[in-house]
């Protein structure tokens, strides 16, 4: 059928990644890009050797030869462009979150008919590591779920140079604030390797706004969280506990777990040069036993192509993408839970 024929709406640096990805596929040409910026839209098909650029993502949707497009621009813009894409008959990958609100995601799912519809909260599903953990759960070596786990923290940094975007830490444009920035990520990351088996009942949370002695490093006008912690109930008896923080007075910590009645699992999410899955299995012999289950290097470079040559093959075979719109559905309505529990100060239903 010969390769993709890809547009991407949005050059600025998310917008590059996807242009260099696809410049170095086999499986796709990028035919276009488009940016309001038409400098910035220029710039990126002049870096990747793209001969039309357009300066509005509807321009870029009426194109014929485009078969599929990626939306790299803000969360509050991605909706309408989502839409009409599907609606041109266009397949669909879409940035993280997949949107503001489990409803809009609802709005793509009714519109996409028989088009592929992706998301990029997969991308760290991609990697060797967490392929063998997936494996390794699939296979039951862990015994029955009891909790997963993500505790992830970034302590607050020298004042900085620029100024931070504004849609970063705003619910009217991004959807929220750390959980909608990175919250996809971890819950997208944990919910795959576990096969999508968590069925979420409740909620409970608290979120913290930046705190005044670090507020020049987010846009004046945030308004959303850069902390916040929560507890889901399952059902089965599965629990996840999640936080994240920026900005934080507190040591920094990555930890993303998958614990079990027989044994558990202690992840690194993100590309590393020195990665390690650890895995703890019980013995009645010697108690709990630690090993190294898998040691190697990630890069990002790696994690960005494959992302979209998984959309590639997905729409070229008819096979389901690694984030298709309803898993992303799920992750926005935990994100949604966990938003809604911190608002009110009490648990909420998912």
């Amino acid at each position: 059928m010969g390769r993709l024929q890809l547009g991407i709406i949005g050059c600025g640096v998310i917008g590059s990644v996807h242009a260099r990805a696809a410049a170095e596929s086999e499986q796709i040409e990028l035919v276009a890009v488009a940016d309001v910026e038409r400098e910035l839209a220029e710039k990126t098909a002049a870096a990747y050797g793209v001969e039309t650029v357009y300066s509005d993502g509807a321009a870029l949707l009426a194109d014929a030869r485009i078969e599929a497009v990626v939306l790299a621009l803000p969360a509050c813009f991605r909706i309408e462009l989502g839409l009409e894409a599907l609606r041109a008959g266009k397949h669909l990958l879409t940035e993280k979150p997949a949107a503001r609100s489990a409803a809009e995601v609802r709005q793509l799912i009714a519109t996409r008919g028989e088009r592929v519809a992706a998301c990029c909260s997969s991308r760290f599903q991609f990697m060797e590591s967490a392929r063998v953990a997936a494996e390794w759960i699939g296979q039951g070596k862990l015994g029955a779920l009891r909790l997963l786990r993500c505790r992830a923290i970034t302590p607050a940094r020298p004042a900085p140079e620029s100024p931070a975007p504004a849609w970063r830490l705003s619910r009217e444009l991004n959807g929220g604030g750390i959980l909608a920035n990175w919250g996809c990520y971890d819950l997208d990351y944990l919910l795959g390797i576990c096969g999508w088996c968590l069925q979420p009942e409740t909620a409970l949370a608290q979120s913290w706004r930046v705190p005044p002695a670090f507020a020049d490093t987010v846009a004046p006008e945030s308004d959303a969280e850069t902390h916040i912690t929560g507890l889901v109930r399952c059902a089965d008896g599965i629990a996840l506990t999640y936080e994240r923080g920026e900005c934080t007075a507190a040591q920094a910590e990555d930890s993303w777990e998958v614990i079990g009645e027989a044994g558990s699992l202690r992840l690194w999410m993100t590309p590393a040069e020195a990665k390690e899955i650890l895995s703890f299995e019980s013995s009645r012999a010697e108690g709990t036993v630690r090993r190294t289950l898998w040691a190697g290097e990630e890069s990002f470079g790696t994690v960005g192509r494959a992302l979209l040559e998984d959309f590639a093959t997905a729409i070229r075979t008819g096979r389901p993408p690694k984030t298709t719109l309803t898993q992303a559905l799920l992750v926005q309505r935990i994100t949604d839970a966990l938003y809604r529990s911190a608002e009110r100060g009490e648990a909420v239903e998912v």
